[in-house]
């Protein structure tokens, strides 16, 4: 009997480090990226929020200063992003974003990415911006579980 649960730990032990190694980062950095951007376009729809929120865990860390500067997991995560992203869904009237570079490792991706967004606030008000932001993904069963952005 202990050599059966031998057995199976060690299979299931392989089984993971096989799937860590066919794991692919560049076709994740992508279609993450993209699901990211288009929560951001001016027709942007929940649809759209709900793409980008099956990237991520549901106990996510979110650390974007200065609104956001606790990286802690929440067991409510997601759903707190998906209520504070919904607020800002169609907000925009241009947006731009571009991939300068990305990095990864075991379980981690850094992307270092240029923005730029004009829009109109709730009181009526226009407002534009242009940022360089690097985003420091960590990974866990292939789905992001801790968000930190820095940002000029």
């Amino acid at each position: 009997m202990k050599r059966l649960i031998i057995c199976l730990a060690g299979l299931t032990f392989l089984s993971a480090s096989t799937l860590a190694d066919d794991f692919d980062y560049d076709v994740f950095v992508k279609t993450y990226f993209d699901a990211q951007v288009m929560t951001q376009q001016p027709n942007a729809t929940k649809e759209d929020l709900e793409h980008y929120l099956s990237f991520l865990t549901d106990d996510i860390g979110n650390q974007h200063f200065p609104n956001a500067p606790d990286d802690s997991r929440e067991p409510g995560g997601k759903e707190m992003m998906r209520k504070g992203m919904s607020r800002y869904l169609g907000v925009h009237t241009e947006y731009e974003a571009e991939i300068i570079g990305y990095q990864y490792g075991y379980n981690a991706v850094s992307i270092k990415h240029k923005f730029s967004a004009k829009g109109k606030r709730s009181d009526g008000s226009d407002f534009s911006y242009s940022k360089v932001a690097l985003d420091v993904l960590e990974l866990e069963n292939g789905k992001v579980s801790v968000i930190r952005r820095y940002s000029e």
